[in-house]
C-alpha cells in the first residue's frame, strides 16, 4: 500500500490538526491555506479511524472538483478508491471521504438523515446558517468516535454573520456551549509555500483598497467584500454611553412581526450629533406585550415621532382593526414610515458617513451608537449588497434586517425634516396647471 505523504504543515495548520473542540473554524485572511488543510485533515482521519464516515462540503460543484476531487484524486492514487458516480473516496480499512456540495436547500436535502463523524464546510462563510444548523444533526454515528464539525472562513458572504457570532464574537444563544468553538486565525503570512511559489499574490492583496485590503489580507471581520455600510468602523460609530439632556429630541423607530420586534431609541444634541442610546430586539411578542415592552423602556420619554412600517396599517380580518390602531390603543402612538428602501439606506449612509471631528481628534460620524446596542453594531456592518441591485441592501440573512431596518426608517425621516426636498409639491404643480388651462378657456376645475 502506497505511504501517504502529507507535507509539512505550517504552525496555524498544525493547531487544525490538533485541535479536539466539536466546532473548529480556521480562517480569517485569503491565502491561509484553508483547503489544503481540510484535505490533508480528512485524510488522516480516514485513515485513523476504521470505517469513519467523512462528509466534505463545498458551495458549488465546480469549486468542489477544483479544490478537492482533483487534489484527493492525485494525493490519494493507490491509497483510496475513487467513485465518480458519488465522489467518493473508500479506503481500505473501510472509511470514506464523500465530496459534495450545498448551493441551494434542495442540495442539502441528499445529505440530511446521513450519519457522519467528521464534516468538513470548506468556506462556511458562502453558506446560510441554516446549513451549519441542518448538518449538526447528522454528526452522530453508533461508534465512539470523536464527532467534529471542521469550517474555513473568510470574511463576507451571506454566512458572515453567523461564523462571526459563533467563532470571532463569541456571542450564543441557548443551547449552543461556548467550550464547543475555536477559532483558530489563518494570515497569507502563514502560507511559506504560497509565498514563495507565486510572491504576486501577497502584492495583489497589498495593493487592495484598504476596506478590502483589511478583510482580505488582515482578515478584518468588520469590512469585507460587498458589504454596504462600507464606511461603518467600529472605533468611529460606537461610542460609550453618556447621560442625554433632559430637553434633547427624541425619535422611536421600530419594524415589528411575530418573528421579531426590533426598536431603535434615537437622540438629538444640540451639537447636531445623533446618538442611538437604547434598542430592543426581541421575537414572539403580540402587540400587547410589545406595547407593553416598549412603554417599559421608554421611562415616560417624549418623542417627536414613533415611526412604525406602513404595512402595520392595514385591517386585520379578525378584528378589522390594524396594527398601527392597535399599538395606539396599547398606549404606543405611532405614525407610518416612509419604507423606500434606497433612499432609505442612502440617507443612512449620509449619517454614517466619517468626517472630521471638530476639535481635530480625529474622525466622527453624524450618527453614533451606544456601545451597549449590541444588536444594532452587530447586524448593521453585516448587511450586504443586493446582488440585483447594489444600491439597494441584501434581504438575507432575514434576521440581521430588522433592526436595521428599523434605523433606516428613522433616517429618511430625519432626512425629509431636516432637509426639505428641492422637488416641487405634486399638488401645487397640478394646481397651478389647472388654473393655467382654466386661463386659456378649458374647463375649470371645481378645485
Amino acid at each position: 500500500m502506497k505511504r501517504l505523504q502529507i507535507g509539512k504543515p505550517n504552525p496555524r495548520q498544525c493547531e487544525f490538526f490538533l485541535a479536539r473542540n466539536k466546532y473548529i473554524a480556521y480562517g480569517g485572511a485569503r491565502g491561509g491555506g484553508k483547503s489544503w488543510a481540510v484535505r490533508k485533515k480528512a485524510m488522516l482521519l480516514a485513515l485513523a479511524y476504521p470505517g469513519a464516515r467523512i462528509l466534505i462540503l463545498r458551495r458549488t460543484l465546480s469549486e468542489l472538483r477544483e479544490n478537492h476531487v482533483r487534489p484527493l484524486t492525485a494525493d490519494l492514487k493507490d491509497i483510496a478508491v475513487y467513485r465518480e458516480s458519488e465522489k467518493s473516496f473508500t479506503f481500505s480499512n473501510s472509511s470514506l471521504i464523500l465530496c459534495g456540495y450545498c448551493d441551494c436547500e434542495r442540495d442539502l436535502q441528499r445529505y440530511q438523515g446521513q450519519e457522519y463523524d467528521f464534516i468538513f464546510i470548506d468556506e462556511a462563510t458562502q453558506m446560510e446558517e441554516y446549513v451549519f444548523i441542518r448538518l449538526k444533526a447528522c454528526l452522530r454515528g453508533a461508534n465512539r468516535y470523536p464527532k467534529r464539525m471542521y469550517l474555513t472562513c473568510n470574511p463576507g458572504g451571506v454566512g458572515h454573520g453567523w461564523v462571526k457570532r459563533l467563532f470571532i464574537e463569541r456571542c450564543y444563544r441557548q443551547g449552543e456551549d461556548p467550550k464547543d468553538y475555536l477559532f483558530i486565525s489563518a494570515r497569507v503570512y502563514d502560507n511559506e509555500a504560497l509565498l514563495q511559489n507565486d510572491p504576486e499574490y501577497l502584492s495583489n492583496l497589498e495593493s487592495l483598497p484598504q476596506d478590502l485590503r483589511r478583510a482580505w489580507l488582515d482578515g478584518n471581520w468588520d469590512l469585507f467584500e460587498g458589504q454596504y455600510f462600507e464606511e461603518f468602523d467600529r472605533a468611529i460609530h460606537s461610542v460609550t454611553p453618556f447621560e442625554l439632556p433632559e430637553d434633547c429630541r427624541r425619535f422611536l423607530a421600530m419594524d415589528y412581526g411575530l418573528d421579531m420586534l426590533a426598536c431603535v431609541w434615537v437622540a438629538e444634541l444640540q451639537s447636531g450629533e445623533l446618538v442611538v442610546y437604547r434598542e430592543l430586539h426581541e421575537s414572539g411578542l403580540i402587540v400587547s406585550e410589545a406595547a407593553k415592552r416598549i412603554l417599559a423602556l421608554s421611562h415616560a420619554e417624549r418623542y417627536e415621532r414613533i415611526l412604525m412600517p406602513p404595512d402595520l396599517d392595514g385591517r386585520q380580518k379578525d378584528s378589522g382593526k390594524s396594527i398601527l390602531t392597535l399599538f395606539a390603543e396599547n398606549g404606543v402612538k405611532g405614525v407610518r414610515a416612509d419604507n423606500r428602501r434606497v433612499p432609505g439606506w442612502l440617507a443612512l449612509k449620509e449619517l454614517l458617513k466619517p468626517v472630521d471631528a471638530p476639535d481635530g481628534s480625529g474622525k466622527t460620524a453624524s450618527l453614533r451608537i451606544f456601545s451597549t446596542c449590541t444588536v444594532l453594531l452587530r447586524h448593521l456592518p453585516m448587511l450586504m449588497r443586493d446582488t440585483k441591485n447594489p444600491s439597494d441592501a441584501a434581504t438575507v440573512p432575514h434576521d440581521i434586517t430588522h433592526i436595521s431596518d428599523a434605523i433606516r426608517y428613522f433616517a429618511l425621516y430625519y432626512r425629509q425634516v431636516n432637509k426639505p426636498s428641492e422637488m416641487p409639491d405634486p399638488l401645487a404643480v397640478w394646481r397651478e396647471k389647472t388654473i393655467r388651462q382654466a386661463g386659456k378657456g378649458g374647463k375649470r376645475n371645481r378645485f
